[in-house]
Order: C-alpha cells, then sequence, then structure tokens
C-alpha cells in the first residue's frame, strides 16, 4: 500500500525526548517499511525515518523558541497533505482536531487515531458535526465519553521488540515512576507508596510549564521530606531499558481516565511489573498477577508491592511479545486500512502482490 502518515509538529518523530504521540507514529512507519509499503511521513525535518520523510517546518515546534502558535504551522502541513492526497491509498492523521473540515474532499480514505482524553466538554460539538470521520481509539475506555461517531477501530500501541531489553534479575531495589510531573499522573501517590513500603523511589518525569506551581507547592516539598525517594529529570529513550529493567515494580497511580499509558509496555519490555490504579485503560492493558498487579487505594498498592516476587519477570516480557509489538499494532491498522471504504483502499492489497504497472490507473 501507499500510506502517508501525518504526524503533530509540536515534537520530532521520534521524538528526542517526552512525547508518546510522536513516538507511536516513528513505530508505526518503521514497521510498515519493514513490511514491505511505500510510505511518506509528513512530520517536522528533524525526524528520522526510513519512509519518504516530507519536512513542514525545520525543527519540532516545542524547540524553536520564535513558536509562538502552531496552528499556521499545521494549516501549512495539511496544504502539503492536500495537495499530495491523490498519490496516496490512505491518508493516516495523528492530529486529532483540525483536518476535519478539509478531509472529505481529499477524495482518498483517511482515519485518525485519537491520541488523547476524549472527555473534554468542548470535544463535544465536534465530534457530533465530523461523526462521520474514521476514528481509531487506543484503548475502548478512551470511547467513553463521545456521541456515537464512527469508529474504524480500536489498536493497542506497540514496541519495536528490541526497543527495549528484559531484564529477569534486577540489580536494584527501588521502584519507578516514570512519564510527566501532574496532578493526574499523581506522583505524589508514588511517594506515598514508597514511603509505605520503605522502599527507595526513582522519579525520572519531566515538569512543564503548566504544571511548575504544582511541582513546586506539592511534589518537591514531598521529595525534601522523604530522604528514599530520587529526583532523576527527563530521560531519553536510550536510558528507559536501564531505569525500568533495573526497578522491582513501575508505580503508575493516575488519577484520570488514561487513553493508554505508553510506559506500562515500556515496562513491560523491560520484564518489569506495573502497580497501577484502576484508570482508564489500566484494566485493558495490564494482566492482573501476569504482568502486575491493579489497585483502587495507596493502600492496596502497598500491597501489591509486597506481592511482587509472586510475578515471574519473563511472564511479564512474554506478555509483552504476546500483545504489545509494534507488528501486531501495525497488522491491526493494515485491517482498518482494507477495511476503509473507496477503491484505493480496497485495491491496494491486489497491487502490493502484483505491482503497479499490473494495474489500471486509479481515478
Amino acid at each position: 500500500m501507499k500510506i502517508a502518515q501525518i504526524a503533530p509538529l509540536m515534537e520530532s518523530v521520534p521524538p528526542k525526548l517526552y512525547g508518546g504521540t510522536e513516538r507511536i507514529v516513528s513505530y508505526i512507519t518503521e514497521e510498515l517499511v519493514r513490511q514491505g509499503h511505500e510510505v511518506t511521513l509528513f512530520a517536522s525535518a528533524d525526524s528520522v525515518t526510513t519512509a519518504e520523510l516530507v519536512p513542514i517546518c525545520e525543527t519540532a515546534l516545542r524547540l524553536a523558541p520564535e513558536v509562538r502558535d502552531p496552528l499556521p504551522h499545521h494549516l501549512v502541513l495539511l496544504d502539503e497533505v492536500h495537495r499530495r492526497a491523490a498519490e496516496f491509498d490512505v491518508l493516516h492523521f495523528h492530529i486529532d482536531l483540525v483536518h476535519g473540515p478539509m478531509v472529505r474532499n481529499f477524495g482518498v480514505p483517511t482515519v485518525t487515531t485519537l491520541h488523547g482524553r476524549l472527555d473534554l466538554p468542548d470535544l463535544q460539538p465536534y465530534y457530533r458535526t465530523f461523526g462521520d470521520l474514521p476514528l481509531v481509539s487506543i484503548s475502548n475506555d478512551q470511547r467513553r465519553p463521545l456521541p456515537p461517531v464512527n469508529w474504524a477501530g480500536t489498536v493497542h500501541h506497540g514496541l519495536p521488540p528490541d526497543l527495549l531489553k528484559p531484564t529477569f534479575a534486577p540489580a536494584g531495589d527501588y521502584l519507578a515512576f516514570l512519564g510527566r510531573i501532574s496532578p493526574e499522573k499523581r506522583p505524589d501517590r508514588a511517594i506515598a507508596i514508597a514511603a509505605a513500603t520503605g522502599m527507595k523511589l526513582k522519579i525520572a518525569a519531566k515538569v512543564d510549564k503548566a504544571d511548575q506551581l504544582y511541582w513546586d507547592e506539592s511534589i518537591a516539598p514531598m521529595i525534601r521530606a522523604y530522604p528514599g525517594i530520587e529526583y532523576i529529570g527527563e530521560i531519553g529513550e536510550g536510558q528507559k531499558a536501564e531505569f525500568l529493567g533495573n526497578a522491582r515494580a513501575l508505580l503508575f497511580p493516575i488519577d484520570w481516565p488514561e487513553p493508554f499509558g505508553l510506559v506500562m509496555i515500556e515496562a513491560m519490555a523491560c520484564a518489569t511489573p506495573t502497580i497501577a490504579f484502576r484508570c482508564g485503560s489500566v484494566p485493558e492493558v495490564i494482566d492482573e498477577g501476569e504482568s502486575g498487579f491493579i489497585v483502587d487505594s495507596v493502600e492496596e498498592a502497598v500491597a501489591a508491592v509486597g506481592q511482587l516476587d509472586h510475578l515471574d519477570r519473563r511472564r511479564v516480557r512474554q506478555t509483552f511479545d504476546r500483545r504489545f509489538t509494534a507488528e501486531r499494532m501495525v497488522n491491526d491498522y493494515l485491517t482498518i486500512y482494507r477495511q476503509l471504504g473507496g477503491t484505493r483502499a480496497q485495491i491496494a492489497p491486489v497491487r502490493l502482490g502484483m505491482g503497479e504497472a499490473s494495474l489500471p490507473a486509479l481515478a
């Protein structure tokens, strides 16, 4: 198939540090190329890919201090996609909203993966208006707040199998918190769990400007109050295997409708179990008693820490290999692509097998 992946411009693909959506776009793109498809990635120029890269802006917008408003840059992105749309069998969007009014006129099958939370009231009129737009959720729970829309499927995230090597005998005796410092991620719960168990806690997380006050007033004082808490800061992809792999467990004490929670399967790939609160996608991702424990309170999380020795880290990694590889993720997307309406998507599997010269020209 000839497939366009349209990424957000805030981060490069893959991102230099934090950036879950752009990371997944990278994994999808590279696996599609590996499987023999012709893939074009629309993204910032500092992206790295084996696909054809169409650069829209020089650097990721988050790293460009002169950028004040990302919207004009995304409109430039959409204009370039529109200009080249006829080249593709399917356009796969990862930019949430802004393309909705335009794609009906593109004349090419489209699908949009929704990567964020959908429980915000401002989204309701948008999805009622564009209820025919084919959408993909990243968990079934993510769908709950929306009115009836055109769901094309649910595709759980996946990672390249060799991205994070498993550690079956961890060298550290600590709990890990990885991600972002924010009220909904509840690092305060992670600190309380570690303090109650007497275990060390290592926190590898970024602090966005929007969350600086929460850090200053709530989390930093807790870290100072408990000597067993170590704040590392934001870490890159190359540091995750060691950080997660040597932990006894990942703490995922969220307090919001998490659409997926990529860090849970990153820990799984490292053979590290997760202790997660029962919110959002967690029950879809964690197999209770196999890849981790699902809890409803700090007290239950403390008890779960005491049960970690009953989990087999090899089974944790086996769960990842069975459920959360990039190959499985991309195969799910290919099924969706081929089920989209329109001649181009229906004939694409034939083109892949026969070659362009064997087929009549497509309108």
